[in-house]
């Protein structure tokens, strides 16, 4: 029950600050889209109108940001008992495919106006809002960025460095005025054509980042490391495996893992050992690990270790096995189980059977069970 208030807390005010910086980014867009396609109307600009459309689709990506993190934050119930934190990928897809959509959009009439080009005519005042568009924009794109990286929201993220882009735009946007007022050359339609690239590859970018949040990707290095720390804290602990850690939304993630314990330990004793570790690496994480297997590490024999040492020997001499762990020895029913971790160079059926015939060779009074890993977490 206090894991899941602490996490509904956390869940709460991480929508709080998605909503009002969205809210910041509505109405800081929308004023510039007014400004923007007034002066770039007004001075024949296709790259300001451009510029303006731009930042309409950034104000319209904050709309959905905010519906993506509402229905985000929805409580589980029985048909979604693990939330709905994963809607909040399919907002930041949503956000992508406008942000694609307008840079596409913007190209095509960018091109257009290279074909039939028409003079543009720059004033001052035209000058003046760029400028401060690019400054708004650049604070904009600080704030939003650092209030994502806060919360980890990768729609907030994307959105921040759009933003930051949208600055580096408009002041090609500037340059390419400037340009034109000194010297008469007309580069506008160029650096339309420009922006349009910059838009659709930032689109392009978030899209694939989206995907691979919602096909899966692997874990991050520090936390598979800060996790397997905490769990190696506990002097019982030979070792930490198999650490799977499945992500159901920005920071809902539920984990599982196998420990090596001594095979003398009591049930009690595992249980309580198993509870201190789920609690520990909630409260410095914030990972619920829903499940913690065990393997029994023989203790009191040496012939179990001398097994065990030829064994590793045999299944580490291959390349393709990444770690050999989860040994143990039954020496009355000649049994010897393991678990080996395979690289995506060979397939699983393959690789045990490899195995299983050079430890069986060895050892052919045993029974061989291997269980094949796959390298999750590195």
């Amino acid at each position: 029950m206090e894991k899941s208030t602490d996490m509904r807390s956390l869940a709460v005010q991480r929508e709080k600050i998605i909503v009002k910086t969205s809210i910041i980014g509505i109405i800081t867009n929308i004023l510039l889209v007014a400004f923007k396609a007034f002066v770039g109307l007004l001075s024949n600009s296709i790259a300001i109108i451009l510029d303006a459309l731009n930042n309409l689709s950034d104000a319209l990506s904050s709309v959905i940001t905010i519906i993506g993190a509402k229905l985000a934050g929805k409580l589980p119930d029985k048909k979604h008992p693990l939330g709905y934190g994963r809607v909040e990928y399919i907002s930041s897809m949503l956000v992508a495919s406008i942000v694609l959509y307008a840079g596409i959009t913007a190209l095509w009439e960018s091109i257009k106006k290279i074909i039939y080009p028409e003079e543009a005519t720059y004033s001052t005042l035209t000058l003046v809002i760029l400028a401060v568009a690019i400054v708004v924009k650049l604070l904009l794109g600080k704030y939003v960025k650092t209030q994502g990286h806060k919360v980890s929201s990768g729609a907030l993220i994307a959105s921040g460095s759009d933003a930051s882009f949208d600055a580096i735009l408009s002041a090609s946007v500037l340059a390419c005025a400037l340009i034109y007022l000194f010297f008469g050359l007309s580069l506008e339609a160029y650096v339309g054509v420009g922006i349009s690239l910059v838009i659709i590859k930032a689109g392009v970018g978030m899209l694939k980042e989206t995907l691979n949040d919602i096909l899966g990707q692997r874990p991050d290095a520090q936390i598979v490391k800060e996790v397997k720390q905490i769990i190696l804290q506990e002097k019982q602990v030979h070792g930490v495996y198999d650490l799977l850690i499945n992500n159901y939304g920005p920071n809902k993630n539920y984990a599982s893992v196998h420990i090596e314990l001594d095979d003398t330990l009591s049930v009690a004793q595992v249980d309580e050992l198993t509870r201190e570790i789920e609690n520990k690496v909630f409260l410095n994480t914030g990972i619920i690990l829903t499940g913690v297997g065990v393997y029994a590490y023989n203790t009191t024999n040496e012939e179990a270790a001398h097994i065990r040492n030829e064994i590793q020997k045999i299944v580490l001499s291959h390349d393709w096995v990444l770690q050999f762990h989860g040994f143990y020895i039954d020496l009355i029913k000649k049994k010897i189980q393991f678990d080996v971790v395979l690289s995506f160079d060979i397939s699983a059926k393959e690789a045990v059977q490899i195995l299983t015939d050079e430890v069986k060779k060895t050892y052919p009074a045993y029974t061989i069970q291997i269980t094949p890993d796959v390298d999750i977490a590195g």
